[in-house]
């Protein structure tokens, strides 16, 4: 039986998978049973931060594994406490407190609760406790049933109902809209700086400061869902960073390459004082207020160190910015009539389709079909919406893979263009 028909005997078909069924990797370089190659510019969803097989991280992991796997946080983690200590002072550069959870949904649900317990120590004027957290239009928060009721696409949370309350979605980098929609219960904004399942959209600088300042004015909670833009894709460990470096925000939420493909997320909450002055942020969760049986244990901690070492120890952040500007000097040259533009930082770019330049199937979107030419040609780069497929490499891709990974994209939008 082939792979593909054991996943349909046996596991739940809630992916529309591709026929791609890889099965080990070097680098940038993937391989299935047969021995097709194909570069991988998908890293498992902007995860893969080093690439696959001999690395920093693989050689972690066995020797973490040998020596402590998992430990109960009722207990102290030395790998949890060292890892925490490069988020915030080599990361971030901000002073505040870290949580680990084991992905992004996971981590998200965490600024909810941040946000919620935000809102019953700082109520109303009436005395009410506040509980709406503002997100943005095409934004993507997780699956679970708070991170749907955050995310805005209606396509997530068909058939969920009801949802978790205390949700709006509003259009992004419209401050005006913004601010005439803040209302009494409103406690938090919640958003990512560059929305990255939505179709790689990056927030105007004007508009993360203008958020920043909104937040002070109203004393909201100024929240950055950095999953897939964080810890050096977009150029920068704080990938808001990439767009302004001016906004600070009062919580931040993370995983996909913070653990290079091992399962590891977290959120730090600053320690600033809050409106009344009465205690840091951090403070707000406490004891019993929040728990993961397997965030923050021995294996995920020693692998996210060896990542974030790496990441951090060879600038890879300068190196994902270089590459941006080859690919974008690159793909302008082309002045393909199928291309539109360009948008993202770093390694996390997003190639915006002129759908009706595209010889593409009915009933099939215009990103998905050429995903699919692109994967049978050997390169893997996945869809973000109907018009928008993404190039996000491992940040060790070499300038020879990107040449290769841009003419074979090349050839194949000539081959499908109308």
């Amino acid at each position: 039986m082939s792979t593909a028909d054991k996943l349909a005997s046996y596991v739940l078909p809630t992916y529309a998978q591709f026929a791609v069924a890889p099965v080990r990797g070097q680098g940038t370089i993937l391989w299935d049973g047969e021995g097709t190659r194909y570069l991988d510019f998908c890293s498992g969803l902007a995860t893969c931060t080093l690439g696959h097989g001999d690395t920093p991280l693989s050689r972690a992991i066995t020797r973490q594994a040998a020596e402590l796997i998992h430990c109960s946080n009722l207990y102290q983690i030395d790998k949890q406490a060292e890892l925490a200590g490069i988020l915030v002072e080599e990361c971030l550069h901000l002073p505040g407190r870290v949580f680990f959870s084991n992905s992004g949904a996971e981590s998200n649900d965490g600024l909810i609760k941040l946000a919620r317990r935000f809102g019953h120590a700082h109520p109303d004027s009436e005395g009410r406790a506040r509980y709406e957290v503002i997100t943005f239009r095409q934004s993507f928060h997780g699956r679970t049933i708070g991170g749907i009721a955050a995310t805005g696409q209606d396509k997530v949370k068909e058939g969920f109902d009801p949802l978790l309350p205390g949700f709006r979605h509003l259009e992004l980098n419209e401050l005006d809209s913004l601010a005439s929609a803040i209302r009494p219960e409103t406690c938090a904004i919640l958003l990512e700086a560059i929305q990255g399942e939505g179709g790689i959209l990056p927030a105007t600088p004007e508009f993360l400061q203008g958020v920043s300042a909104l937040c002070k004015e109203h004393d909201l909670l100024f929240m950055l869902d950095e999953i897939q833009c964080g810890l050096g894709r977009a150029g920068n460990m704080a990938g808001w960073r990439s767009i302004t470096s001016e906004p600070v925000p009062d919580a931040v939420s993370w995983a996909k390459g913070m653990g290079g493909g091992f399962p590891i997320g977290g959120f730090w909450i600053s320690e600033r004082a809050t409106a009344n002055g009465d205690s840091p942020l951090f403070s707000l969760m406490g004891p019993g207020s929040h728990g993961s049986t397997y965030g923050g244990n021995p294996l995920a901690c020693a692998a996210s160190i060896a990542v974030l070492r790496e990441v951090l120890d060879r600038d890879l952040p300068q190196r994902a910015r270089e590459h941006e500007q080859v690919i974008r000097t690159e793909i302008a040259s082309w002045n393909h009539p199928a291309l539109t533009e360009v948008r993202g930082a770093g390694l996390l770019l997003g190639i915006g389709l002129r759908t009706d330049a595209l010889n593409t199937p009915e009933g099939t979107a215009a990103s998905i079909h050429l995903s699919r030419k692109l994967a049978e040609a050997g390169l893997l780069s996945p869809p973000a919406g109907p018009d928008t497929v993404r190039l996000m490499p491992p940040l060790t891709v070499s300038g020879s893979e990107i040449e290769e990974a841009l003419t074979l994209f090349h050839r194949v939008l000539d081959q499908i263009c109308a």
